[in-house]
């Protein structure tokens, strides 16, 4: 069975940067940070710092040919996954395995459009949201990647051990579920609805969980997901509302979701990823999305002019 020794991330944000501090711990000889010329010369003149340490890491641009991937893990937003996609092609082999750990439901979708899904599980990052203020970035190491193979017939089954060897010898926290499509489904349930809530009115989790008026809207919201979920084969969803509430209950009250920091920031938010997909859907299987509308309808004039 092959190994995974040469790695390259792209995107270094609030996800990004927590495997690119493990990784580069582990190996720094053989990991790339992928990134633009602009990047280039913002993080060497001022470089990441995560949890009080600066980011001594190796940048690499979309032009090099002396590097090949066994592993790329993309932690851009979502309005940087058009250009990931195209930044990764030097670095891509035959049997690169690409993860992403964008939020939503469609980027593996895109990514294989190029690449085909014969190296790419599904996957996506959970736990407390890292805390980002300019180049410094604290986390408090609770969370960890989720991933599987969805369809073996179209993707190899032997790149699920191969991750998770290497997970185990870096020390990245992971789960393999035996239904990742559920289990992203699950995770978008969340996203969809508390992400978006809190970036409209500004609202730690803490000031969410302890408000039922939130509570029931976010439901509301979840209800909606539930139904187009269903319909787009997601199996045993009677439950995943109570899931959602439960993971949503965990995270720290003082913690906010990766949206509210955009909006804080002035950086465009990602609805594309959320109310506009979950609209588009419902268009298609004729499932009307109220909730996500108005969502969508007051994220447009947070996000106008951006």
């Amino acid at each position: 069975m092959r190994e995974i020794k040469n790695v390259v991330i792209c995107g270094i944000g609030a996800v990004g940067s927590i495997y690119a501090n493990l990784i580069n711990k582990y190996d720094n000889n053989n990991l790339r940070i992928l990134v633009d010329e602009k990047r280039y010369e913002k993080y060497i003149k001022n470089p990441k710092v995560f949890n009080g340490e600066k980011l001594d890491l190796n940048y690499i641009l979309p032009n090099a040919t002396d590097f090949k991937a066994d592993l790329i893990i993309i932690a851009t937003k979502y309005d940087g996954l058009g250009d990931a996609v195209k930044n990764i092609k030097n670095f891509v082999k035959s049997d690169t395995i690409i993860m992403s750990l964008l939020n939503g439901i469609t980027s593996e979708e895109i990514i294989a459009n190029e690449y085909g899904w014969l190296h790419i599980p599904h996957a996506y990052f959970i736990g407390h949201s890292a805390m980002r203020s300019g180049n410094i970035i604290t986390h408090d190491g609770i969370g960890y990647i989720v991933f599987g193979i969805k369809n073996p017939q179209i993707t190899n089954i032997e790149d699920k051990k191969i991750i998770q060897n290497y997970f185990d010898k870096v020390g990245i926290a992971y789960k393999t579920p035996d239904d990742i499509y559920r289990s992203l489904w699950l995770k978008y349930l969340l996203n969809v609805s508390s992400n978006q809530l809190s970036a409209i009115l500004r609202l730690t989790f803490g000031q969410m969980q302890n408000n039922e008026k939130c509570r029931d809207f976010l439901t509301k919201v979840m209800l909606e997901i539930i139904k187009i979920a269903k319909a787009c084969g997601v199996n045993n969803t009677e439950t995943m509302i109570e899931e959602a509430f439960e993971s949503f209950d965990k995270m720290i009250p003082e913690g906010k979701t990766s949206m509210l920091q955009d909006v804080e920031s002035g950086r465009k938010t990602e609805a594309q990823m959320f109310s506009t997909t979950i609209i588009e859907l419902g268009k298609k299987y004729n499932i009307p999305t109220p909730y996500n509308e108005f969502l969508k309808q007051m994220l447009d004039i947070i996000d106008y002019n951006k």
